[in-house]
């Protein structure tokens, strides 16, 4: 069997959510399957060592263009050229004309649940809202051309179901994202201070992954941080991963409080082998969004042996279960009150320390690997009767 996986953005230098999901993904399948062969579609980048070759794994780079073209042109051309028996794409769209069998992971489908007007007004990146306006306009062809849809929650499984009005005939699953086993607690003094003295850590802090896409709740966290310190006098800082000097101050001048910048320490971009040991001296992981479909942040959290805050909607109840502090994010009171009990509270902390723990193992990169091949040999079995 041939195997075609899309994997556009994994040689670019700063990888994201769904790059590393697709890397997981690939590297766990070289492990596990020595037989089939695999055809990796990238686009030319700058980091070439995030994945290599083996001997049934040949890396295609297609060349660059933008992501329309690429993906509508080069890469359903380049499946067809090498033969393959299923594509794989693995970051919410899809070539639209395709004779190859098609498997598609729609992460979530927040952008369809939006209008274009909402998209364009959102405080999202320039980048962002073309990405999401291009899912607009794709996806509903891309979920009809899909041999299976692959979402990553049973919520956001429910949620493409109804939008898309797919009934029940095994065209819609759900498969679980993991936690990469690097994700642990860090002991280490020598790493630990490293790491500190490369972002510039403080010694008491809260860590967040926001961003301006706007069901981070970026906004939301900010108030209740900055009510936790009128509150608390406390000297605990906001750690932020690559976000906006710019969009910050705009967001601090909504809540009227901008003297919090100087409670809020800016990392830049952070390499995934360096967030273990960020997570390890945090004191509170926030993670209050709005929407999420999965929420693998929270369980990088918990294997590093960290309490947890985050919301009572969509997807993040499913995959926290018991082992956080659920909490409404639309009441940044309930933010802040959550991080002075977990404080204050060392019962509760260890509690939730440990629970964390124990959920974030049943959490595998490698079952979910087991899951898509059998998937793909499923389909491939089933298109060989044909």
């Amino acid at each position: 069997m041939k195997i075609g996986i899309e994997g556009q953005r994994l040689f670019r230098k700063k990888k994201h959510g769904m790059d590393m999901v697709a890397l997981e993904l690939i590297k766990n399948l070289q492990d596990l399957d020595h037989e089939n062969e695999y055809y990796i579609f990238v686009k030319p980048d700058e980091d070439r060592l995030a994945l290599k070759e083996t001997a049934n794994f040949k890396i295609i780079e297609l060349k660059g263009s933008p992501y329309p073209i690429w993906e509508q042109l080069a890469l359903p051309q380049a499946a067809l050229k090498y033969g393959c028996d299923i594509l794989h794409c693995t970051s919410n769209t899809a070539p639209f004309f395709l004779k190859t069998p098609l498997i598609t992971i729609l992460h979530d489908i927040i952008y369809m649940e939006s209008s274009y007007l909402t998209i364009l007004k959102s405080s999202a990146s320039t980048y962002q809202k073309f990405g999401n306006i291009y899912r607009k306009l794709v996806v509903p062809r891309v979920v009809k051309n899909s041999e299976k849809v692959i979402t990553v929650s049973h919520f956001e499984k429910n949620r493409i179901g109804e939008f898309f009005k797919i009934k029940g005939d095994g065209k819609l699953d759900a498969i679980y994202n993991g936690v990469s086993e690097h994700f642990k607690p860090v002991t280490d003094t020598q790493e630990l201070k490293r790491i500190k003295e490369k972002y510039k850590l403080p010694d008491n802090y809260f860590f967040f992954l926001g961003n301006t896409d706007p069901k981070k709740n970026t906004k939301g966290t900010l108030k209740a941080f900055s009510d936790f310190l009128k509150q608390t006098k406390s000297n605990h800082k906001l750690v932020m991963l690559d976000y906006d000097k710019i969009e910050l101050n705009k967001l601090l001048v909504e809540i009227d409080d901008t003297a919090l910048i100087s409670h809020i320490v800016l990392t830049g971009y952070v390499t995934n082998t360096d967030l273990p040991a960020i997570y390890s001296q945090c004191d509170v992981f926030l993670y209050p969004s709005l929407r999420e479909s999965f929420g693998i942040p929270m369980l990088e959290a918990m294997s590093c042996n960290v309490p947890v805050i985050t919301s009572n909607t969509s997807s993040m109840p499913e995959i926290a279960a018991d082992a956080a502090h659920i909490i409404n994010p639309l009441h940044p009171e309930e933010i802040t009150q959550g991080l002075i009990e977990i404080l204050n509270n060392d019962g509760y902390r260890k509690s939730l320390c440990d629970k964390g723990l124990e959920r974030s193992k049943q959490f595998s990169w490698r079952n979910m690997a087991k899951e898509y091949l059998k998937l793909y040999e499923l389909i491939h079995a089933e298109h060989s009767k044909k």
